[in-house]
């Protein structure tokens, strides 16, 4: 049994949806692990992890879209950050801020059309970190 926990670091832009299965993958290729468990954790309150559809983008901009209407920038209590704080809060409470996806033969099992995505809920850049923690053999 083998474990491997790195940080992986993002930079992001204003309420972007960014595809990051290619750099998680290529992660898992160099642990040399064939077969085990990953799990993903986003280190932050205002972004969050999903695995959707990645072979059309308006589904992307559809969930962007979902996101906006059901968690719109009103007043709020909490707007210490600005307008967008708390309903990134919001956005990231209906999200997921962990995945954990199996590795079997040295390879991600994702669906046909499934891709690992980083949403950031967030107006202004930021620097993200997921928690990238491998186990297995």
């Amino acid at each position: 049994m083998k474990q491997i926990i790195k940080n992986l670091e993002y930079q992001t832009s204003s309420k972007k949806i960014e595809e990051i299965t290619n750099d998680v993958e290529a992660r898992v290729s160099e642990s040399k692990i064939s077969n085990g468990l990953l799990n993903l954790s986003v280190l932050h309150t205002s972004c969050s992890l999903m695995i959707q559809e990645n072979a059309d983008q308006t589904v992307l901009k559809d969930i962007r879209f979902f996101l906006d209407q059901i968690a719109p920038e009103q007043d709020y209590f909490h707007n210490t950050e600005g307008p967008d704080d708390m309903p990134a809060h919001l956005k990231s409470m209906l999200t997921q801020s962990n995945l954990t996806i199996s590795v079997r033969n040295g390879n991600l099992v994702l669906g046909t059309w499934q891709g690992i995505f980083l949403l950031e809920h967030r107006i202004s850049n930021k620097k993200r970190d997921i928690l990238f923690h491998l186990i297995g053999d």
